[in-house]
């Protein structure tokens, strides 16, 4: 490049001398020196045609035979071309292959602006949401899924992601939105199989502790009458006591299966109350104390002006599966101790 610059300086300089000298011989010095610089002039001006020619009509004409330092300049102008024109092949075969395999993902796969709105989608997700590509490019996400759910989920994206209802049909999808930089990329995944089969277990469930409670009460009912007998023989006093402990055992998680369907068939919170949670625990000790098998020695260390604010009924089942538990794995000569006490995030049993 300086070797351009000097050799295009070097014949300026000479092209001048020659106009003074011819000046000087013929006279008109002054006309010598502007017929010299025009013509220079010209050809610097007919090269920057040429150039601005050859950058509008790149794509399909070589570009122009120039020496010195326009021949540079054209020079590095096409590297620079050709470099882009590499890249932009890269860039494309990639993009070509990530919408390849996009395609045969079973998810579908929306990619958003900051702003939330669409930028691009693969055909599963096309699917899934009823995107239309030369519609809802540009528009908001949250205009298309018009989720209560998924809005707020919107704002504040989380690892769970959330499920929502197909807009038509009677799917069920599953939304997960990942921050990606300055974008998000959104995957779409159809769970209606998985919901219908929670739905049917959830159905099972319940069914199933309404059919066995029946069945299980008049088996408690025959077996009391049993124990209540007299004319019952002393052989049969032992095995009749253990299938009433067992029909009660039975009973009870029974009763735990329909607490746990009803738990989750709603998702109102449970009805705040005052709990006296020492009052409570002291009853179930005195409870599993009293039971006929025997029950191990307990210890309390209750902090009695510790109270709570929350639902009886699942406190109190919360409590009793513990201290079952705990009597059901201490030998009778072992030693059960309950702690309930003040701690600094609030309390532990």
């Amino acid at each position: 490049m300086r070797s351009a610059w000097t050799f295009a300086l070097i014949r300026l300089l000479a092209a001048i001398a020659i106009a003074t000298l011819l000046g000087l011989i013929f006279g008109h010095v002054g006309r010598w020196l502007t017929a010299v610089l025009g013509s220079a002039l010209f050809w610097q001006f007919f090269n920057l045609f040429r150039l601005q020619r050859w950058l509008k009509h790149r794509a399909h004409e070589d570009p122009p035979d120039v020496g010195g330092v326009w021949g540079d300049a054209i020079a590095i102008i096409n590297r620079i071309y050709r470099r882009k024109q590499f890249h932009k092949r890269r860039v494309t075969q990639q993009f070509r292959e990530f919408r390849r395999l996009s395609a045969a993902l079973p998810d579908g796969v929306v990619l958003l602006s900051e702003g939330h709105e669409i930028r691009w989608f693969n055909r599963m997700a096309a699917e899934f949401l009823g995107l239309r590509r030369k519609v809802d490019i540009g528009i908001p996400i949250a205009n298309l899924v018009r989720d209560p759910e998924f809005v707020a989920y919107l704002q504040k994206p989380e690892a769970g992601g959330v499920i929502v209802r197909a807009q038509k049909g009677e799917a069920w999808l599953a939304i997960f939105v990942i921050p990606a930089g300055p974008q998000y990329l959104m995957l779409v995944r159809d769970v209606t199989r998985e919901i219908r089969l929670q739905e049917m277990r959830k159905d099972f469930v319940a069914n199933a502790s309404h059919e066995l409670r029946s069945p299980l009460t008049v088996i408690s009912g025959y077996l009391d009458e049993l124990a209540e007998d007299a004319g019952v023989g002393p052989e049969w006093r032992e095995p009749v006591a253990d299938m009433r402990r067992q029909a009660l055992r039975m009973r009870e998680i029974v009763e735990d299966l329909l607490e746990l369907s009803r738990l989750e068939a709603t998702t109102d919170e449970a009805p705040m109350a005052p709990v006296d949670v020492p009052e409570l625990l002291e009853r179930l000790v005195r409870e599993a104390c009293a039971a006929p098998a025997g029950a191990p020695r307990f210890e309390l260390d209750i902090d009695e002006s510790c109270m709570l604010r929350g639902s009886v009924t699942e406190l109190h089942s919360i409590a009793s599966n513990l201290i079952s538990n705990a009597v059901k794995y201490t030998p009778t000569d072992g030693t059960i101790t309950i702690r309930w006490a003040r701690e600094a995030g609030g309390a532990q049993f």
